[in-house]
């Protein structure tokens, strides 16, 4: 099916596309020259059969050739799909292939596996599965395959035999999936992944602390309840979105349409039980679908984007991306825009809605980067290493790299955050967590369901805080937080070796800004959950990074809090006591700028 169209673009919004990452595939148009009939382009309807690990199944794609590509006049494409939940016609996957084709761009859009009409299980981004089958795709734009009608292309620009100039975009599912494909295909020239994740396995059960590799840690972590069955009802929901599902999209052996392995990890989260051995597996398995197992093999120059306001995917991973990509060689620049899985969008940001693209930062560098790597003009500049979002001053700041914790301030026994270590008092002080969740952080679904989200709170008696003197000027924080604390928890102690991870302490750790007012935020309701390893020695705990300034007069609250209602928390009670010298103290360190 061909349809004549001319350089237009859907710009539907839904809470479910929201939740599921669709509503985060921003369609970015593209500098450079016009084709000869300026943003006129054929949508054609295609078909793929791939190979999907031990299944065959069909991939439901729209294929975008602007007007005046031929043999003669080649043009770079763009491969591009959608969020979880979405398909190629959600209203923003489309929308992709709107904006590159009315630039000039051949552009592929497709339903991922498992979403839409393509057939096939849901398999979380894995690089053998949904990689290989953008693999597939690319072979097309090379002209080395044809469509399951005959279709070829010849006209778009090749590299060389079989490799065609070829950039990947899309946010959230749609970013993951770039770097699963350019892992094992290096045909790809250029990546613009969105607010995608780094370790599903810290994402879906983050552990704040004993990373041993990026956000990846040893010890299992804190189950992200919301988010993750926020998900898994959108997979196992698909008959009600999309009737008359290909049967090669139906796992009879456990889920209804995930893979069994990922269908066995949602499983064990939900249980609450953490047995060494299956826990193991499954953060193998999570870790093996993720960017963090595979980034030594990706090649092709990367923009990352992450959003400041996102408890799904935070900045901290992105972060850990940039430095693995950057440690193995690639080319890698990061921005942290507004908005993220969480919201937080912000006028003059990126706004499909709004059209911004050519005026917003983020639209800017996304229109130099494909020029450079895909337009292959020398030329461009791609902009500075690093750059952040700040919402005290007009535009964005920048950096040679991700700031570091330079100041320093202590845990006093009596409760306060202190300059000097020798200012610190002697003293300790205790909390019991309790049976139901007596902190809340965010819902992560209130608002998609037209809830109100209550502000953070935290019930007397089940967390402890320490609190700074009113500030004498700003205080500007760039990146992630650091905090270096001892508990006492006898009733650990006793447990924490059973086998079950989930006898091990769990806290949450976080950072308020209290107004002179007294009135407190909690930067963009982010908190860091921590399975304590070991409760008889120091831990540090790395918080998720913000772009925030504390106003003069405002003061900083650490706190440690028993439980968390968007996560899972401890198994019994558990009494935490904190002692505090000078000698012998907790720490928090702020990556502190300007």
């Amino acid at each position: 099916m061909e349809v004549h169209v001319s350089r237009t673009v859907s710009r539907f919004r839904s809470p479910l596309a929201f939740l599921a990452g669709a509503a985060l595939l921003v369609p970015l148009a593209l500098a450079g020259a016009e084709p000869a009939a300026a943003g006129e382009f054929r949508v054609t309807a295609l078909e793929f059969t791939v190979r999907a690990g031990d299944r065959s199944c069909t991939v439901d794609a729209d294929l975008y050739r602007p007007a005046g590509a031929d043999a003669e006049h080649p043009a770079p494409a763009v491969l591009a799909t959608n969020g979880f939940g979405g398909s190629k016609s959600d209203g923003t996957t489309d929308a992709l292939g709107r904006a590159f084709a009315s630039r000039g761009y051949v552009s592929l859009v497709y339903s991922g596996l498992g979403f839409g009409r393509s057939g096939c299980l849901i398999t979380l981004d894995a690089p053998d599965i949904d990689g290989k089958a953008a693999s597939g795709l690319i072979d097309f734009l090379a002209g080395t395959r044809a469509a399951d009608d005959g279709t070829t292309a010849d006209y778009v620009l090749i590299d060389g035999p079989g490799d065609p100039r070829v950039g990947m975009i899309g946010g959230s599912y749609g970013g993951a999936v770039q770097l699963a494909t350019a892992a094992t295909d290096h045909r790809v020239d250029a990546l613009v992944p969105l607010v995608t994740w780094n370790d599903l396995a810290y994402a879906l059960a983050p552990n704040a602390t004993d990373a041993r590799d990026g956000v990846s840690s040893a010890t299992p972590g804190v189950f992200k309840w919301q988010w993750t069955n926020g998900f898994y009802l959108i997979g196992e929901g698909q008959p009600l979105l999309v009737p008359s599902l290909d049967p090669s999209r139906f796992n009879r052996l456990t889920c209804a349409h995930f893979a069994t392995r990922a269908c066995d990890a949602i499983r064990l989260l939900n249980s609450g039980r953490f047995p060494a051995d299956r826990t193991r597996e499954t953060l193998t398995y999570l870790r093996g679908v993720s960017p963090a197992s595979y980034l030594t093999g990706v090649t092709a120059p990367t923009l990352l984007v992450q959003g400041q306001a996102d408890s799904l995917f935070n900045l901290n991973e992105a972060t850990a991306t940039y430095r693995a990509l950057l440690a193995r060689g690639t080319t890698a620049k990061m921005i942290w825009q507004a908005w993220g899985h969480s919201g937080g969008h912000v006028p003059g940001e990126l706004d499909l809605a709004a059209g911004n693209l050519e005026t917003s930062y983020v639209g800017q560098r996304v229109l130099a980067w494909f020029d450079r790597y895909l337009r292959q003009d020398e030329g461009t500049d791609t902009g500075p290493a690093f750059a952040y979002y700040r919402d005290w001053e007009s535009g964005y700041g920048t950096a040679a790299t991700v700031p570091a914790p330079t100041r320093t301030l202590y845990l006093s026994g009596d409760g306060t955050l202190v300059d000097r270590r020798s200012e610190v008092a002697a003293g300790s002080r205790a909390y019991t967590n309790r049976p139901l969740p007596t902190s809340h952080s965010e819902s992560s679904l209130a608002g998609l369901i037209g809830l109100r989200d209550p502000a953070p709170y935290d019930t007397k008696g089940t967390y402890l805080g320490w609190i700074s003197s009113p500030l004498t000027a700003p205080l500007d924080v760039v990146g992630a937080p650091r905090a270096t604390l001892r508990v006492h928890s006898p009733a650990t102690e006793r447990v924490q070796d059973s086998g079950d991870a989930a006898d091990r302490l769990v806290l949450f750790a976080k950072v308020y800004d209290v107004a002179p007012d007294g009135r407190q935020t909690l930067v963009n309701r982010l908190v860091a959950p921590v399975r304590v390893p070991d409760v008889t020695r120091p831990f540090t705990v790395e918080l998720p990074g913000i772009v925030h300034r504390y106003g003069t007069g405002h003061r900083l609250r650490f706190v440690i809090a028993g439980s968390d209602t968007a996560y899972f928390g401890n198994r019994g009670l558990r009494t935490v006591t904190v002692v505090s010298a000078p000698g012998d103290t907790g720490v928090l360190e702020l990556p502190v700028t300007g």
